[in-house]
């Protein structure tokens, strides 16, 4: 029986041991820097390097043209409000009566028919038909 016992053991023991170089083998591939997950590690750490500096840029490049930005809706503001007092200030003055405009007063042309208002395109004579004015 104690043979037995010492057999046992000693096949637990070169199993256990068997198992172990298995696993040993399979971490040295997984810590691997270049093809296991170790590479995978490295590469997604840099990247998140790379990615913070990006997003700090980034962040100051808002920054800045925000800052921008608030200056010139201040400087809008300021046009808009200068706008509307002068709009104000033009409708409250009255127009110059100095200078009276003639009324307009059609004259006769020499066959008789009116002369077409000025700005007008065509004119309808008597029979209803559009002629071009001259």
């Amino acid at each position: 029986m104690q043979v037995f016992a010492d057999i046992l053991l000693a096949t637990g023991a070169f199993g256990a041991g068997f198992y172990c170089f298995i696993l040993s083998r399979r971490l040295k591939r997984f810590s691997d820097l270049e093809k296991g997950v170790g590479g995978a590690v490295a590469v997604l750490s840099a990247q998140v390097e790379d990615l913070t500096k990006t997003v700090d840029a980034a962040r100051a490049a808002a920054g800045a043209t925000g800052a921008k930005l608030q200056e010139l809706t201040r400087k809008s503001e300021s046009v808009a409000h200068r706008l509307e007092l002068l709009i104000a200030s033009f409708q409250d003055v009255a127009p110059a009566e100095d200078t009276p405009k003639p009324p307009h007063v059609p004259s006769p042309s020499p066959n008789g028919k009116q002369a077409p208002a000025p700005g007008l395109m065509f004119q309808r004579n008597a029979q209803g038909v559009d002629e071009a004015a001259q």
